[in-house]
């Protein structure tokens, strides 16, 4: 059977009622251990993308959803271990310990996930953003060492306690981005004319609600089925 390819255009379309939501685990080594072997992947799902050419919000996909990337690490100094994590706009900074990733059968350490925060503006004066990469990569012992630099990336939005959204641009929410549109001379005309008026004294609730992770494609329809069981 042909194997369907969900990456359009360096973008993830998924069909309908689908969604993408591998484990650590399936993440190293369903995915980038394949990748480092040159073996045949599960699904073509996940896009190569240069994560050092472009901001968070510039990347291919859809800002609210979680992304997912293959990326190779630039080293920062040619004769250095460091890599490079500086973006047009910013830069990626490492935050708290790498978690190791353990296997489901062997109980060995095939990954580690390493933790960074997007910060705009140039070190050590960044300002901190509301963009998390999760970067993994596979431990020494399941390496490929002639093609050790392949990473596989996590980038979403951290969304504020609190708030329904989240900052996509330093001074921007996502609903701004979403909303905007090419300024036209009429529009700024009557925006100079037009008195707002806020209300400091409403109120707004946020009710969320997260769902359990699964691994790898679920189909949405079939949660919808178990609510209406459960609930006649």
């Amino acid at each position: 059977m042909e194997k369907i390819n969900f990456v359009k255009n360096g973008e993830l379309k998924m069909p309908p009622g689908f969604r993408f939501h591998p484990t650590d685990q399936e993440l190293v080594l369903s995915y980038l251990k394949r990748k480092v072997f040159s073996l045949p992947l599960p699904a073509a799902i996940i896009p190569e993308a240069d994560l050092c050419k472009s901001d968070p919000w510039d990347l291919p996909g859809d800002l609210e959803q979680e992304r997912y990337f293959f990326s190779t690490k630039e080293a920062k100094y040619p004769n250095g271990n460091r890599s490079n994590r500086a973006t047009n706009s910013g830069y990626w900074k490492a935050t708290g310990l790498d978690k190791q990733i353990i296997s489901w059968s062997k109980s060995e350490v095939v990954g580690m996930k390493k933790t960074l925060v997007f910060y705009s503006g140039k070190p050590p004066l960044g300002s901190r953003t509301d963009w998390i990469m999760h970067e993994y990569r596979l431990a020494p012992s399941h390496s490929n060492p002639l093609n050790e630099n392949w990473v596989l990336c996590r980038i979403f939005l951290k969304k504020r306690a609190g708030t329904k959204t989240a900052s996509v641009k330093p001074n921007m929410d996502i609903n701004n981005l979403n909303n905007s549109a090419p300024n036209s001379s009429s529009n700024s005309t009557c925006a100079s004319k037009v008195l707002v008026f806020y209300d400091f004294l409403a109120q707004s609730t946020v009710a969320s609600s997260i769902s359990p992770a699964t691994s790898g494609i679920t189909d949405e329809r079939t949660e919808h089925e178990n609510e209406e069981t459960s609930s006649s």
